[in-house]
This record gives structure tokens, sequence and C-alpha cells, in this order.
């Protein structure tokens, strides 16, 4: 169960299908809207509603652009999820009524949860993002890098209390009618934590370890890769581009969405040609685009069929993404824009697979150039990439799920 925008739902398509290629049954619940990702991966689909674009173009959605800080930012979204939520309700647990085992993301953790508790079914985690408190490092959602040891802990405790308070009407009105205990949103989170609930965490342990104050049950698996299908492949038009001339660069922000679309189009464009460099352009729902002999527009396209054949990628730092970037072993230029993308645009910049990092909010075609070129020219960031690749494809994240299935459904 996942709710969110396609970064929030492609991995868990590969985690599905690794799931269902070990023999369970397994559904997806989401937006219908992406119901097309699991086509022929032998994983069924439960349609939530809401349509995350609809709402992110909306007028609510476009009032994210407003706030010029994380934490403004995140006091919009949560306004936004918990406007959201109690629609979803009824969907959830239709879903769960056919099933044995919930496996929740992070985005419906706290209501899922509450409905397995509701019929007794036994659930776990599986999170794109480390959310649980440490001090090794700030809250992802907060985009810094640390406070401190001490405050990253506190900082930790705070976020997981306001994301309990998304879900907390939803989450009491839903537990009187499936006739459980009056709790409040604390005292829910704390049984989950006396509990040891089980978490398994999508992402490698040679980008974010496992810190070392973390409880036992939670877990770091390797990347869950989105399912491609076994026959997808590049367009004729997009091959005959990356042929007719040296490796170009992708450009996309994913799902997210910008104030002035056409602006910064001609921003990226400007400085992929002062830097002497041709490009993919990614359309994604910031709708942005591209024309000339040197530049090619494309719509949703496999990332690990075109990451590859890049010279490097300028992307938004999503979890998804930068997963991608990294299996390619790419250099990247990452340009983050809000919640946990500052957090894996640094990441990439500490591992040594990117120059700099470069937040949308005050990007300019210079800063762009410069960033570009070091990534291109400079060795030592393909270097790094390739040899992190080599071991990140090497990982099993799908089999440390399985198995945490197993011990949970008994």
């Amino acid at each position: 169960m996942t709710a969110g925008s396609r970064g929030d739902v492609a991995p868990y398509t590969g985690l599905g299908h690794g799931l269902w290629r070990a023999g369970h049954e397994v559904t997806l619940v989401t937006h219908g809207c992406f119901e097309p990702l699991v086509a022929g991966s032998g994983v069924g689909f439960h349609a939530l509603p809401v349509d995350p674009r609809v709402e992110l173009e909306s007028a609510r959605g476009r009032g994210l652009h407003r706030s010029s800080t994380g934490a403004g930012k995140l006091i919009r979204v949560v306004e936004m999820a918990r406007a959201l939520v109690g629609q979803m309700t009824d969907d959830l647990i239709e879903a769960a009524h056919s099933s044995d085992v919930l496996l929740l993301s992070s985005s419906l953790g706290p209501l899922g949860h509450a409905v397995a508790e509701g019929l007794s079914l036994p659930s776990m985690g599986v999170y794109l993002q480390p959310l649980a408190p440490t001090r090794e490092f700030a809250p992802p959602v907060t985009g810094v890098r640390s406070w401190g040891p001490a405050v990253n802990r506190a900082a930790g405790h705070v976020v997981n209390v306001a994301v309990e308070r998304v879900f907390a009407q939803t989450v009491r009105t839903l537990r009187a009618r499936l006739g459980l205990p009056r709790l409040g949103p604390g005292a829910v989170r704390r049984g989950r934590e006396r509990q040891g609930w089980p978490v398994q965490h999508g992402f490698s342990p040679l980008v974010v370890r496992r810190p070392c104050d973390w409880r036992p049950g939670l877990d770091v698996t390797g990347y869950w890769w989105p399912y491609d299908g076994a026959d997808a492949q590049l367009s004729s038009p997009l091959r005959d581009f990356l042929d007719a001339g040296p490796p170009p660069v992708f450009v996309g922000l994913g799902s997210a969405t910008v104030p002035d679309p056409e602006r910064l189009s001609a921003e990226v464009v400007r400085a992929l040609r002062a830097a002497g460099l041709r490009g993919v352009i990614q359309r994604g729902w910031g709708e942005l685009r591209a024309t000339g002999d040197d530049m090619f527009t494309v719509g949703e396209v496999p990332h690990s069929l075109l990451f590859p054949r890049m010279a490097a990628v300028v992307h938004h730092a999503g979890a998804g993404t930068t997963a991608a970037g990294l299996r390619a072993g790419v250099p990247a230029v990452p340009v983050p824009i809000q919640f946990d993308e500052g957090f894996w645009a640094a990441r990439l910049v500490s591992l040594g697979v990117a120059p700099t990092a470069l937040p949308l909010r005050g990007l300019s075609s210079a800063r762009l150039t410069s960033a570009l070129v070091r990534a291109t020219t400079e060795p030592s960031y393909r270097r790094c990439a390739r040899a992190l690749a080599t071991r990140i494809r090497g990982e099993d994240g799908v089999g440390p799920v399985a198995e945490a299935v197993r011990r949970v459904s008994g």
C-alpha cells in the first residue's frame, strides 16, 4: 500500500514482481493512474482514489511553490495530505480483506497499520527513506544534512509526531469503526515501537548505512528496482538521436512541478549548449521541453535503459531517480526541490559521484554549466560512479523483504 507521486510507487512494482517470482500473490494498492506500471509484472492492482498530479496542479498544490523553506513546504504538504487521506480508507480496508500480510509505505504507514490491527493482519513497513530518528543525520524530509547528534535525533521524533498528526483524525475514526481501543496518535506510535514493528528500507547500505542507534527491526535491504517489463525498449527516434552523436546529458525533474516551465527549460538548454553537450529533456510533471537538433524531449522512459547511455544525469534527487542514476554508474548533478531531495543530493556529493548540488530555487544557467563541465570532464566522478554501481547492482533488495514476510506471517 502506497500513495503519492510516481516516485512513491515505481519501486514497489519491482518489489512486488520480485515477491511474485518468489511465489507470493501480490497486489499493489495505490492511485488508479499508476495501474499501467504493473502491466505484465504478475502483480495485481487495487485502485485508490485521488490523482496526485491533479492535486499538485490545483491551487492548493501550486501553493507549495510559495514556500521558500523546507519547513514551509512540509507544512503545506501536511495540510494537503490531511485533507485527502480520508478518501482512501474504504479502498484500503477492501484491499486488506483479501490479504494475508500488509506491506506499508511510509506515506500510508499509520493508516495502514490501523487497518492491519483492526483486521488482525500482520504488517510491516517498506520505506524508501530512513525516517526513524537517529543521531547520525537530520530527518531527510527537512532537507538539512545535520544539526548535530542530539538535535538530529530530537528533530526526528518531532517529524514522526507531525506525520502521525496528518493521519490522526482519520485513524481515530477508523479505529472506532474497526472496534479498536481509542488511543491518541502518540500512544499508537509508541505501541508500534514497543512491539518492534518491522520496517525494511529499500535503499543501499552503501548509500546510507544503517544508523547504529536504530532499534532492532529496522533494516536496510538494498534498492527495489522498478519493473520495466521484459520487452521494454527505447523508442526508435530516441535511439537514433543517441546514436547520432556523443552521449548526451539527461535532465528531468520527475513528478515535481515548477512555477515557470518555459523559463527553466530555457536555462537548462542554455547551460547544456554552453557546456558543449547534447541533451535529453524529460517532460515530467513540470512540462519541461526543448527544441533543436542537439536536444530531444521525452515523456516517460525506462531510466534503466536510458541512463547508462548518458554522459551525466541532472535530476531532482528523488529517492528513485537517485537510485537509477547510481545503478547506471554515471555522474550526477542533483537539483533538489523539496523534502528528502536535499538529503539524497548531499549523499551523491559525499559519495563522489556529483560535483555539487544545485537547489532549484536560485538555479542559473551559469551555475549549471559549471557543474556540467565538472561532471562530464573530471574523471573522478565517472570513476566513483562506475565503482559504486558495480557494488549496488550486486545487492539483492527483495530477498530480505521476502524473508521478513515469512517471519511476520508465521
